[in-house]
Order: C-alpha cells, then sequence, then structure tokens
C-alpha cells in the first residue's frame, strides 16, 4: 500500500497535526516523497506528490499573498503542505490566511511540532517508500513463481488464470491475425471483447516482435505485447492497468507465453507435414477424380467451392539453412492463416491453396510484406494446379511491380502494360496514332477506333455505344486506316492499332 496522509498523522512519533479539518479523500493522497523549500515559488522545483515542508520564512502574511503561494505549491503537484511551528520559527502556530487558503485550494496542510525535526518527518516518509518498494517486490517474486509453476503443469489458459488472480488484470491471448487462443478470465467475468482493441491488435502485429502498444478504450486501459521468439506467433491483450509490481512481472509473462507458443508451434510440425503432403498430392500431374479432391480438401477443413492457388517467393540469404528455416517460417505463417492451411515449400516457392472469399492480399501484407506473390484466378477443386502455375508465373511479375499479382479476366494486358516504360509506351501510342492526331476530327477518329476494336469488331455494338449510325462508324474506320496506312483485316495492323489505343487510354480496361 502507499504511503498515505492519513499514515502520517497516525504515527504518533512524528505528532503531526492537521491544519483544518482535511475531508477523508484528502486525507488518502499518497505521499511519493518529501522536500524542503522556503521559496516563495516552490512549485517549479517539484514533481508532484511531495509532501512540501517549509518554516514559513518568507510566507505572505495576507490573504491574497497566501492564496497565491497556495496555488503555486498545488500547482507543482505536491500532495500536501507542512509547516514547521516552534520558538525560534517565524510561526507558533499555522496563519488564519494559509489556513483559508490550503482550505479553499484543497490542499492538504499539516504542522510539524518544534520538537520534531524535519529530517525525521523526511526518513519516515523515505522509509514507508522503501518498505512499499519492497513488498512490491515480493509480490513480483511470489507472482513469477506463480507463473513458472503453472507454466510447468498447465498451458495458456492456467498461466492466464494465475496472472489474473494474482494481479487483477485481466489477460488473453491471440494467434497473429487477433484470433483468441487463451483466456485468463472466468465464466462470469466481465472482459472487453478483442474487437475493443482491434487497431491496436493490427499495428503492434504489423510489427512483428519490434514494439508494443497501449492504449484506453470504452473506459478499459488496454495495452498489447508481441509473443514469439524468432517471429510473431501470438499477442497478449491485458485489459486493466498493472500496479507497479504486476508490472514488473509483464516481461516475465510475456516469456513463458512466448515459450509455450514456442511449444505450440513444434508440435503442430507433423499436422503442417500431413497439409503439406494433402496438397502435394492435389497438385499431382495424374491428379486425384474430382470425388476424391472434395475428400481431400474436407479433411483440410477447407469445403469451399473454388479455390485459388497462392505462390510467394521463398526468403533469400546466403546460408542455405538459415534459407529453408525461413521459408518453413513464412509457410506455417501463411498455413496459420489460410483455413485448410494447404501450403508446402517447393523449391524457392512457398505455394498454397486459398478459398476464393479469402483475403489473399491481406494475408500476404501481413505475412509477406514486400515479397513477391502471385495469385492465380478461382477454379474449381479439381484445376487447382492450373490456378497455381498461372500463380507461379506470375511471381516475375510481382518482382517488378513491388507487388502481389493477381490474375484476373481482362487483367493480363494490364499487368504487361505495367511492366514496360511509361515514356516509351507513350511513344509508342504516338507512331501509331499520330496521323490521326493532326487531322482536325482526330479525337473523334481515335475514339472511334478504340470503340471498334473494344467490341470485337462490332460494327452495331459500336455504332451503339458512340451514338452514331452505323454507316458513320464505317467511314470514321476507313478514313483512320487511310491516314495511318494500316488495314483493320491485317493481324499485325490491327494488334497494333488495339495495343497503341490501350495505351492512351492507359490501364482502363
Amino acid at each position: 500500500m502507499p504511503l498515505r496522509i492519513a499514515d502520517l498523522l497516525a504515527r504518533a512519533d512524528l505528532a503531526l497535526s492537521a491544519g483544518y479539518d482535511v475531508p477523508p479523500p484528502l486525507r488518502e493522497r499518497a505521499i511519493e516523497a518529501a522536500t524542503v523549500s522556503d521559496l516563495l515559488r516552490p512549485g517549479k522545483w517539484l514533481q508532484g506528490g511531495e509532501l512540501l515542508m517549509t518554516i514559513g520564512l518568507l510566507l505572505p502574511d495576507d490573504t491574497d499573498g497566501c492564496r497565491e503561494y497556495v496555488r503555486d505549491v498545488a500547482g507543482g503537484g505536491a500532495a500536501c503542505l507542512a509547516l514547521g511551528l516552534g520558538h525560534d520559527l517565524p510561526y507558533r502556530e499555522a496563519p488564519r490566511p494559509l489556513v483559508d487558503a490550503a482550505r479553499e485550494a484543497g490542499l492538504p496542510l499539516l504542522t510539524v511540532p518544534d520538537e520534531v525535526p524535519f529530517i525525521a518527518v523526511t526518513k519516515a516518509v523515505f522509509a514507508a517508500r522503501a518498505d512499499e518498494r519492497r513488498a512490491a517486490l515480493h509480490r513480483s517474486f511470489a507472482t513469477q513463481r506463480r507463473l513458472t509453476a503453472a507454466a510447468v503443469g498447465g498451458g495458456l489458459p492456467t498461466v492466464l488464470r494465475e496472472w489474473t488472480a494474482a494481479t487483477g488484470v485481466g489477460a488473453t491471448v491471440l494467434d497473429p491475425l487477433g484470433r483468441p487462443l487463451a483466456t485468463g478470465a472466468g465464466p462470469g467475468d466481465d472482459v472487453p471483447p478483442p474487437d475493443a482493441a482491434r487497431d491496436l491488435i493490427d499495428r503492434v502485429a504489423a510489427q512483428g516482435l519490434r514494439t508494443s502498444a497501449t492504449s484506453a478504450a470504452d473506459g478499459h486501459h488496454l495495452e498489447v505485447q508481441p509473443l514469439g521468439a524468432r517471429r510473431l506467433r501470438g499477442l497478449l491483450l491485458l485489459t486493466g492497468r498493472p500496479d507497479g509490481a504486476a508490472r514488473a512481472v509483464v516481461p516475465g509473462l510475456v516469456s513463458l507465453l512466448s515459450l509455450e507458443l514456442e511449444r505450440r508451434h513444434l508440435r503442430d510440425e507433423p499436422e503442417r507435414r500431413r497439409r503439406s503432403a494433402l496438397l502435394t498430392e492435389l497438385l499431382a500431374d495424374a491428379g486425384p477424380t474430382a470425388e476424391r479432391t472434395g475428400d481431400l480438401l474436407v479433411s483440410a477443413g477447407l469445403t469451399a467451392g473454388r479455390v485459388r492457388g497462392v505462390a510467394v517467393e521463398a526468403p533469400g540469404g546466403p546460408d542455405g539453412a538459415a534459407r529453408a528455416a525461413a521459408a518453413q517460417d513464412l509457410a506455417a505463417d501463411l498455413a496459420l492463416a489460410l483455413p485448410g492451411g494447404l501450403v508446402r515449400v517447393r523449391g524457392g516457392v512457398i505455394e498454397a491453396l486459398a478459398a476464393e472469399e479469402a483475403d489473399v492480399r491481406e494475408v500476404l501484407g501481413r505475412f509477406a510484406p514486400g515479397r513477391p506473390a502471385g495469385i492465380g484466378p478461382a477454379t474449381a477443386p479439381v484445376s487447382a494446379r492450373v490456378s497455381l502455375r498461372q500463380a507461379t508465373g506470375l511471381l516475375g511479375v510481382s518482382r517488378a511491380t513491388g507487388e502481389p499479382a493477381e490474375a484476373r479476366s481482362s487483367g493480363t494486358s494490364r499487368l504487361l502494360l505495367d511492366l514496360g516504360d511509361r515514356p516509351t509506351l507513350l511513344g509508342y501510342a504516338d507512331t501509331v496514332l499520330g496521323p490521326l492526331d493532326l487531322d482536325d476530327h482526330g479525337a473523334e477518329l481515335v475514339a472511334t477506333l478504340t470503340a471498334w476494336l473494344e467490341t470485337g469488331g462490332a460494327w452495331d455494338a459500336t455504332s451503339r455505344r458512340l451514338g452514331v449510325h452505323r454507316h458513320t462508324v464505317r467511314n470514321r474506320l476507313d478514313k483512320a486506316m487511310a491516314l495511318t496506312g494500316r488495314h483493320l483485316d491485317d493481324p499485325d495492323d490491327r494488334f497494333d492499332l488495339w495495343l497503341a489505343t490501350r495505351i492512351r487510354r492507359g490501364t482502363a480496361p
């Protein structure tokens, strides 16, 4: 328990008295330190929580002066003001202006008798503070022993329950995606859900093991600590403000929980190998039948009607063993995040299957930021190897663009154009369409040519899109071909015109 003003008043050896009838709430103020000052403006020398003692050598004798002095002391954060009394001191009793000013400001005022030196009060305060710290240290050691015993004999829930019982602070362990794994709350305990700390959880998870964070949400003090040894294995959410003794134990709690999560990771290795073998069977050249494919996916917990292949370039490095370990760690993260956990490492590529509705980009942004990655098109499970083959083929595109490349309809040309140098592409388009630009109706001719190419050469569809007669479309295209020297029935010319119009229109389909 912290030292309170009431504790000082209760000590017979100090014989302190209240300068006025101090209300009980003010008597409960904690005393952090004791200091002596006879300055007229001591506030700027205080840090907060002090018992400020003075003999009143420079104390004003008028009401306004005392009010200003008390405001300065209270503004500096002093918990209490003590006036020394004595025959050889300026005051033998607390002056009325000071008493009134202290009462008005809500600042407790004590008097120190002549026979008690200030040093005795100072020693008493610091001795009590030392006892408080010693008791907190004993509580920390006792709590740490309880947690260690729980970690030896139980798992995550046991450790968290011991923590909550010893500190009164709620605790929940989450996986790297913020999903609860275990909690220390009892059945009737009121613990705010992890959703209340979603932004905090996402911010810490994005930084891996590099940072922790605290905040207040809905009146709750929230704290998130990362868990894991070499990489993020989970998150610790604390709901409540730990006191000094509990705060000292938080690093030990984080270490014990990290150790337990690393043990879980090792225990799950056989299951990851089994799922890797399932994926290998699904992707075999002579793949299983549609019925067998469905059974395999169901056994892995993946029941989606359509799946897509995902390919991620494995981390590199000069050390082969380190590369392999890093690839396996990344594969384990993806197996945790993607429903079904169908992930394998093949050569320098991590391959996975994901349900069509899975947010693959979010998963890659969390666990493989900046790594080249390809996302295949959604397909029936029996054709999963086709989707994965396309995902692997997109790794080069992703490596060039710096972001995951996704196969989607009407998207191949966009990916290829994104790889090109923009000034060079525009120069190519100007070379092909330049003769049209010089014509008085050049914009009209280019728009008509673009519409005709995008409708696959359909005259009626082009006329409807432009709102003109089909003969007008034909006349414009005849003029455009005459100006450019191209022929719509020549495949090479037609491709050049299509590519030039696509470049002019940017990457929009």
